[in-house]
């Protein structure tokens, strides 16, 4: 009897080995996925980022790469909407001169009346 429940242990071992084997070769090929997932994305980045920095070299973009990229973007990004802030109220405050200067013209020109 002990003979029979020590084969019966060392097989549901064995199945368990080959139940660990073969989720390890399914995280194996999952992982290797990811990692094509992930070079194609960053690929897919720096060509919409950098097209030349993207060119068929053949050399595989980092992470470092990506992150630089998308850095500079962003603060070329932040510096336009600085440079728009500035602008806008630079109009505003042109706008708000072409106001006064016509409302000057305006009583300019009925006292301009008034006398003539």
């Amino acid at each position: 009897q002990a003979e029979e429940e020590l084969k019966a242990a060392c097989a549901r071992q064995a199945g368990q080995l080959r139940e660990t084997g073969r989720r390890e070769r399914l995280l194996r090929a999952e992982l290797r996925r990811a990692g094509e997932q992930l070079e194609s994305f960053k690929t897919q980045v720096m060509k919409v980022c950098s097209p030349a920095a993207a060119g068929t070299t053949g050399k595989s973009i980092t992470e470092k790469q990506v992150i630089e990229k998308i850095r500079q973007l962003s603060d070329e990004n932040q510096q336009s909407h600085e440079r728009e802030k500035c602008l806008q109220e630079e109009l505003s405050s042109r706008l708000a001169k072409e106001k006064e200067v016509s409302a000057n013209l305006e009583v300019f020109k009925n006292s301009l009346q008034e006398l003539q």
